[in-house]
């Protein structure tokens, strides 16, 4: 995949799953507009029941009263009636109501809408002058029921005209009972499932306003807000009284907690979404990260194929040259240099081998199919044999090689063959990458229950980004031209998957231009 192939599909991705998130977080805030609003109906509907209950009360507690006083004066009782039986106290039993102070305020008023001796009059009139007026029984009896009616009527005008009248500027509080009214709300706000779905109360705080000033039936803790609250019209004024303040006087009923109850209600389905969004995130970030690598190990594969190619074409030439010469029949009589020239392809030989057969192991490990046994051994003994393998190559390149041994314990568990070719991997780069003469030093200690081996070196070094991918697998750093330096970007691979295996931990130190020291910590056997 080319690059702007890729950096396309990278921006789709990431376009779509913008998108969805977006997606998500309008559906969350649609869902809190619409949670909202239907918390807005049904407590508004609730104040409204509220407001009627109170005023049904009200309404019914007065009737009992007029029709208590009714029985005791023997007719429709006036206002002066009421006032009259209040400021005597005769009706002992309604004293606790919230209408004897007012009642006893008007007891000097004589007021009579109605003439009960004029209304007898006219209905034993008409039961004297039935016959003359030539009505019949039905017709009689139809007059008497639409008389009693009208009665009716006016009587249900006259104790609605008394209720008004006497409600008229009294205070809210002894008008209704703020216990009543608070059972009457708490209940509501169940039935009508505001605080039945959490099966906690929702805390609210009330006031009852008359013409926009507060009374003192409210909360202590009641504060107007306009997000927060809700009003309803309680008792309405008169009907002779009708203004731009009718409903005088207000309920208003406040929820703190609204924001939290609404949050509550869709938290379910808002941490699914949170979720699975969180999965997609993860999900494509994973994706992401795969095709990088996946194109890095591409790159790095495509340039491991041209390292081999290159570094096969050279002992193959080499052989092929020797052969050649040996041909000769000049040469094929020299013994001495025919000796040579078998070294030198015994040598190539070898050479392709081990690239071949590091190959093939780091395979094996990748397929866990890689039989490492382990046995007591010496670590010091199989650095010296690691040391052996490369002495050669360093006398050769003229460098030097300093031992530091300071562990004092040094019996661990390991596999010798392959723990001795991670030393030599590790010394092979000490000297490959050291541009003179290669200056090596190995040092060991002890800390508490392990072993430490430092290998240092004074060579090119390496970058920061390097040292976090060293251990990869055909990961190369190139100080010029691709093949200045030999090597297929396995052995370090290698390295880490015996390290691993042997439950060690390597590490690298390296400072670009300063040498790098590799440093492993094996456990000891006690």
């Amino acid at each position: 995949m080319n690059k702007t192939r890729f950096r396309l599909l990278v921006f789709f991705m990431s376009l779509s799953l913008i998108g969805i998130i977006l997606v998500q977080l309008y559906w969350i805030n649609l869902s809190l507009k619409i949670n909202d609003e239907q918390f807005k109906s049904h407590v508004q509907q609730i104040l409204n029941m509220v407001a009627e209950k109170l005023r049904d009360d009200e309404e019914l507690r007065f009737n009992n009263l007029y029709y208590h006083v009714k029985d005791s004066v023997g007719h429709r009782p006036t206002k002066a009636d009421f006032a009259n039986y209040m400021y005597k106290g005769d009706l002992k039993e309604h004293q606790n109501t919230v209408y004897s102070d007012y009642l006893s305020q008007t007891y000097k008023e004589e007021l009579d809408f109605f003439d009960k001796n004029e209304q007898e009059e006219k209905v034993s009139s008409l039961t004297e002058n039935s016959g003359e007026n030539g009505m019949t029984i039905d017709e009689y009896k139809l007059s008497l029921e639409n008389a009693r009616r009208e009665d009716a009527a006016r009587e249900k005008r006259h104790i609605k005209y008394l209720f008004d009248y006497y409600n008229t500027g009294r205070p809210i509080e002894s008008r209704i009972s703020e216990k009543f009214f608070l059972k009457t709300l708490r209940s509501d706000l169940k039935e009508n499932k505001v605080n039945k779905e959490n099966k906690v109360d929702i805390d609210f705080e009330y006031a009852v306003y008359k013409n926009g000033l507060a009374t003192k039936m409210r909360s202590k803790n009641f504060s107007y807000d306009p997000n927060l609250s809700y009003t309803a019209s309680l008792f309405p004024g008169r009907d002779d009284d009708i203004s731009e303040n009718f409903y005088s006087y207000r309920l208003m009923v406040s929820f703190p907690s609204k924001k939290q109850y609404i949050l509550s209600k869709i938290l379910g389905i808002t941490m699914l979404s949170v979720i699975f969004t969180l999965i997609i995130i993860i999900a494509y970030l994973s994706a992401i990260n795969q095709l990088i690598k996946q194109k890095q190990i591409s790159e790095i594969k495509t340039d491991f194929i041209n390292n081999m190619t290159h570094e096969f074409k050279t002992p193959i030439a080499t052989i092929n040259l020797a052969l050649d010469a040996i041909k000769n029949p000049k040469i094929l009589g020299d013994t001495e240099k025919v000796q040579r020239y078998l070294q030198m392809i015994r040598e190539e030989n070898k050479r392709m081998h081990s690239q071949v057969e590091n190959v093939l192991q780091i395979s094996k490990l990748d397929r866990k199919e890689l039989d490492i046994t382990k046995d007591q051994a010496n670590i010091h003994d199989i650095i010296e044999d690691a040391i052996e393998h490369v002495h050669l190559i360093i006398e050769a390149r003229e460098g030097h090689l300093t031992r530091h041994f300071h562990a004092t314990r040094t019996t661990t568990l390991l596999n010798d063959v392959h723990f001795t070719n991670v030393l030599v991997n590790i010394l092979d780069n000490a000297i490959k990458y050291s541009e003179g003469e290669p200056e090596i030093d190995i040092y060991t200690e002890n800390v508490k229950d392990f072993i430490l081996i430092k290998i240092s070196d004074k060579g090119l070094g390496m970058s920061k980004t390097t040292q976090k991918r060293i251990f990869e697998k055909f990961f190369r750093e190139h100080t010029g031209d691709i093949h200045n330096v030999k090597g297929h970007g396995l052995g370090l691979a290698y390295v880490k998957r015996i390290i691993d295996d042997h439950n060690c931990n390597i590490y690298v130190e390296s400072e670009k231009g300063k040498g790098s020291t590799f440093i492993i910590k094996m456990p000891l056997i006690n």
